[in-house]
């Protein structure tokens, strides 16, 4: 019963099947996520300190947009439901360089190897990376291409 007070659904709910918004956003989500590597990733290879190394900018790549992409493409969506699309991307888009800029750091930070413009350098690239994946899903979006977006 908390469960239905909650969220306001059924609790004996079907499980989302091709019909139903849930499992559309399922069948996006790993080509969606690939996508976004493969445009984030050369971004951060270029973007990044120097002393991050190849093999970590690489990591970053796939481990960052791992951490935000999940929350954008399934639970904002679902959260975002009934406010205009515009409102919805820029949250998503807001909260997912935010979020990946707070990891690096996280991840960086003990380390000592970067000195406060390298930061800013590496939080910039990690923005434009951010941007430039959106702008390719845009175009995507805008010609249907696939039917997912």
């Amino acid at each position: 019963m908390f469960a239905q007070f909650l969220f306001d659904i059924p609790i004996t709910a079907p499980p989302p099947g091709p019909d139903t918004p849930v499992f559309g956003l399922w069948a996006f989500l790993p080509f969606g996520y690939l996508l976004t590597i493969f445009v984030e990733t050369p971004i951060l290879i270029v973007g990044l300190s120097q002393k991050v190394t190849l093999r970590q900018k690489l990591l970053c790549g796939i481990w960052l947009s791992a951490c935000t992409y999940p929350i954008v493409v399934l639970v904002m969506p679902m959260l975002f439901a009934d406010w205009q699309r515009w409102q919805y991307l820029i949250v998503a888009e807001t909260f997912a360089p935010v979020a990946e800029c707070a990891l690096f750091w996280l991840a960086f930070r003990s380390k000592g190897i970067l000195n406060r413009s390298e930061w800013v350098d590496c939080f910039t690239a990690i923005v434009v990376a951010n941007l430039a994946s959106f702008g390719v899903g845009e175009i995507f979006n805008y010609y249907s291409w696939f039917g997912l977006l």
